[in-house]
C-alpha cells in the first residue's frame, strides 16, 4: 500500500489528472458502448400524424411503460420492432390514431335532456363526414381525406327542393396519383352513403390544388370519359406488356424489350340510317267499293193530258211516245303495301387506333466458357423472322392503316456488380442486421485501438517515471551515505584507507544501480541523464567516486 501511495506521490498531479481524464473517458465509452448495445431496434409505430393523435398514443405508451421515441416534430413514433404489431391492435381497440376526424363515436357521451335539434343534426352531419373520411382514407394512395356534406333542408310548403351536395379533399401520398376510376369510385361511394346525394353534384379536389371531379352537374359519360393521354398510356403499356410476356417465355426473363407507339383516334362519331328495300313488298291492307246503277228516261215532248195520267195510260200508249233506259256499274280497290325498311344507329367510341409503330430489341445468345466470360453470338435471321411473326401477330398488325414493326438483335448491356441486387441477404441475415454488426465490430476496435494507443503508452510512462524517481532517490540515498562516511573519518592514519573502503563500496553499488550495459533505447538516454543530475547536485561526492574508479584501476 505504501508503495502504491508512494508511486502516486511520484507522479505528480498533472500525471494524475491526464490519468483521470482518460479513464473517465474510457468510462463513458464503454456506458455508451453498453447503452447503444442493449437498445432494442426500434419501428415506425405511426407515421404522419395529427398533433392530438399523437399525444393521445404518447400517453398511452407511457401509461404501458412501452420505450419509444418521438421525433422533434411530433408527427412519428418509434418503438421497439418485436412489439410493433401488439401496440397498434392496443391502439385499435382504444381508437387511436382517430385521424383527425370524429365517427359515430361522437355518440358514446350520453347526451343531456337539454341537447336540440340542431345540434343533434349538426353531430350527425360530424358523424358522417368523419365516417366518409375514413373510409376514403383507407385508399392506398390517400394519405389523408376531409369530407364536406351540405344537405338543405325542405322548408315546410315549398315545392322545390335544393339538390345535395359534396365537396372532399384528399391529400395523397408521395408519388402517388388517383386513376379516373377510382375518382369515380370515390364519388359513388359518398353518394351511396348520403341519401339525395347524385355523384354528379361531388367535388373532389388533392392537396397540390388540382380539380379532380367536377361537381356541377356534370354527366356519367363525362366522368367516366379518361384522359387521352392516360387511355393512350395505358394502351401502349399493356401492348408491351403483351409482348415483353409472350417473348420472354422463349426467350428468357430480361432478353427483349419492346416499346409501342399508339396513334388513337378520340372522335367519337354517332352515324344513323334508314334502308328500304323496293323489292321486299308486303299488302298491308286492301279495299273495294263496288257501284251499280240504272235509270229511265221520257221524252219530255208528249202532251200533258187527263188520258196520259190515267193507270192505263202506259198501256194504251206505250208506243205513243219515246223513252230510254241508262244501267251503270262501278267498281275500285285501293291495295297498300309495306315497304321493308331497315334503321341503323352505329356509335364508334373514341380510343379507336389509327395506326402503330412497334420497336423490339432482343439480345443475343450468350456460351458459357469454363475459363471466362461467356461468349456472345447473334442470333439466326431465321429465328428473328419467327419472333417478328409472333408480335405482328400479337399486336393485331393491319398493314392497310400503316402498322410498323421492326425487331433488331443487340447485345444487352451487363450490370455493373455495384448495382446487384441489394436486397440479398447474407448468411440468412438482412442487410439492417449486417449494418449492426458492422457497428458493434466498429466500436470493438475502436475500444482495443483506444486501450493499446492510448491507455497503454500513458500507463507504461507513468511507472517508468516512477522508476526513474525512485533510482534517483536511491542514488541520492547513496551519496548522501558516502558524505556521511566521510565526515565521521578520524585519525591521519585511517583517512585514507577509510576513504578509499568507503569510495570502494560506494562506487560498487552506484555502478550496480546505472549499469550502462543492461540499459537499452530510451531509457538509457533517461538513465544518463539522471546520472548527469546527480554529478550536477553532488559534485564532491562524484570527484571522490571517479577517484575510487582510478584506484581501482592502478
Amino acid at each position: 500500500m505504501n508503495t502504491f501511495l508512494q508511486t502516486l506521490r511520484n507522479l505528480g498531479p498533472v500525471r494524475l489528472a491526464a490519468m483521470g481524464v482518460v479513464a473517465l473517458g474510457l468510462i463513458g465509452f464503454f456506458v455508451y458502448l453498453m447503452t447503444r448495445l442493449s437498445t432494442p431496434d426500434m419501428a415506425l409505430l405511426y407515421g404522419d400524424l395529427d398533433p392530438k393523435d399523437g399525444g393521445a398514443i404518447v400517453r398511452q405508451l407511457e401509461e404501458q411503460k412501452v420505450p419509444h421515441q418521438v421525433n422533434p416534430e411530433g408527427t412519428r413514433i418509434m418503438v421497439p420492432a418485436d412489439q410493433v404489431g401488439r401496440l397498434r391492435m392496443v391502439m385499435a381497440q382504444a381508437g387511436l390514431p382517430a385521424g383527425g376526424s370524429i365517427g359515430y363515436e361522437i355518440y358514446d357521451k350520453p347526451e343531456g335532456f337539454g341537447t336540440t335539434s340542431f345540434v343533434q343534426g349538426v353531430n350527425h352531419l360530424r358523424a358522417t363526414e368523419g365516417e366518409l373520411a375514413r373510409t376514403v382514407g383507407t385508399l392506398a394512395a390517400v394519405q389523408q381525406a376531409r369530407v364536406h356534406l351540405v344537405l338543405p333542408k325542405r322548408e315546410m310548403f315549398s315545392r322545390s327542393q335544393q339538390a345535395a351536395t359534396a365537396s372532399v379533399f384528399l391529400k395523397l401520398r408521395a408519388g402517388q396519383s388517383l386513376k379516373r376510376e377510382q375518382i369515380v369510385a370515390i364519388q359513388h361511394l359518398i353518394a351511396a352513403a348520403v341519401p339525395q346525394l347524385e355523384p354528379n353534384q361531388i367535388s373532389i379536389i388533392d392537396d397540390r390544388g388540382n380539380l379532380l371531379a367536377r361537381g356541377m352537374g356534370a354527366g356519367g359519360e363525362q366522368l367516366l370519359q379518361a384522359n387521352a393521354d392516360e387511355k393512350k398510356q395505358a394502351y401502349e403499356q399493356r401492348t408491351t406488356r403483351v409482348i415483353e410476356d409472350l417473348l420472354s417465355r422463349s426467350l428468357g426473363f430480361g432478353k427483349v424489350r419492346a416499346e409501342v407507339t399508339a396513334d388513337l383516334d378520340f372522335d367519337r362519331i354517332t352515324t344513323s340510317s334508314e334502308i328500304f328495300d323496293p323489292e321486299s313488298q308486303v299488302i298491308r291492307s286492301t279495299q273495294t267499293v263496288e257501284d251499280n246503277n240504272e235509270s229511265t228516261d221520257r221524252d219530255a215532248a208528249d202532251p200533258v193530258t187527263v188520258a196520259n195520267n190515267l193507270p192505263t195510260a202506259g198501256a194504251n200508249g206505250a208506243d205513243a211516245s219515246a223513252t230510254s233506259r241508262t244501267k251503270g256499274a262501278r267498281t275500285e280497290e285501293t291495295v297498300n303495301y309495306e315497304i321493308s325498311k331497315t334503321v341503323k344507329s352505329h356509335v364508334r367510341e373514341s380510343g379507336q387506333v389509327r395506326r402503330l409503330s412497334v420497336a423490339v430489341l432482343v439480345d443475343g445468345v450468350y456460351t458459357p466458357v469454363p475459363d471466362g466470360p461467356p461468349t456472345y453470338a447473334a442470333r439466326p435471321k431465321e429465328e428473328m423472322a419467327q419472333i417478328e411473326a409472333l408480335v405482328r401477330s400479337a399486336i393485331g398488325f393491319d398493314a392497310v392503316r400503316g402498322d410498323t414493326v421492326e425487331v433488331i438483335n443487340m447485345r444487352f448491356a451487363t450490370p455493373d456488380a455495384e448495382f446487384a441486387d441489394a436486397g440479398a441477404t447474407f448468411l440468412g441475415m438482412a442487410k439492417e442486421d449486417l449494418f449492426r454488426i458492422a457497428e458493434m465490430l466498429v466500436l470493438a476496435i475502436v475500444a482495443i485501438l483506444v486501450i493499446l494507443l492510448v491507455v497503454r503508452p500513458l500507463m507504461a510512462k507513468a511507472f517508468e517515471r516512477s522508476g526513474g524517481a525512485d533510482e534517483e532517490e536511491e542514488a541520492d540515498r547513496l551519496l548522501a551515505d558516502h558524505s556521511a562516511g566521510q565526515a565521521q573519518l578520524t585519525g591521519p592514519g585511517a583517512l585514507a584507507q577509510d576513504l578509499a573502503l568507503e569510495d570502494a563500496q560506494a562506487s560498487e553499488e552506484l555502478e550496480q544501480m546505472i549499469d550502462i550495459n543492461r540499459v537499452e533505447g530510451r531509457v538509457r538516454a533517461s538513465s544518463m541523464r539522471k546520472v548527469g543530475e546527480i554529478v550536477d547536485k553532488h559534485p564532491e561526492e562524484a570527484v571522490s567516486i571517479i577517484r575510487s574508479w582510478l584506484y581501482q584501476e592502478t
